[in-house]
Parts: structure tokens; C-alpha cells; sequence
């Protein structure tokens, strides 16, 4: 499951960043690393970008982003 599958409110923990290059580096040095509990707070009209909640911080990227960051079951 990725952050791109999870509704507004929904909690998980990140297993892994996928991505290639640049996109995975950037958003690792944003706090999306394995372990970290993340929530999506909500998201654009058009579905894109979403907000997400990360180690106390409020973060908007793009859906395309979100698919390349795996997370767990959410928890609500």
C-alpha cells in the first residue's frame, strides 16, 4: 500500500521510500523515512497535491509522490 491509496485522516507508519533520484532523496531529507508515523491531513479539489502531517509538520506533495512512499495498514 502506498500514501496515495490512504483517505483524509488515516494514519501509517512509512516501510519504505521507492523512488529513483532526486524525488526519493528530497523527500527523505523532508523526515518521510522508514518508521516515521505520517497522517494525511487533506487534499486539493482535484486530488492533487495532498497535505500530510510528518514529525509535527504539515508538508504538501504531489500524488505522484506519494505512490513512491510505502506505508503499513493504516491506523485510525
Amino acid at each position: 500500500m502506498t500514501l496515495a491509496n490512504l483517505e483524509i485522516g488515516e494514519k501509517a507508519t512509512v516501510k519504505a521510500v521507492t523512488g529513483e533520484g532526486a524525488i526519493s532523496k528530497r523527500l527523505m531529507e523532508m523526515g518521510i523515512v522508514p518508521g516515521v508515523s505520517i497522517r494525511v491531513v487533506k487534499s486539493a479539489p482535484f486530488g492533487d497535491p495532498i497535505e500530510i502531517r510528518v514529525k509535527g509538520y504539515n508538508l504538501a506533495i504531489r500524488r505522484t509522490e506519494a505512490e513512491v512512499i510505502e506505508v503499513s495498514s493504516a491506523i485510525n
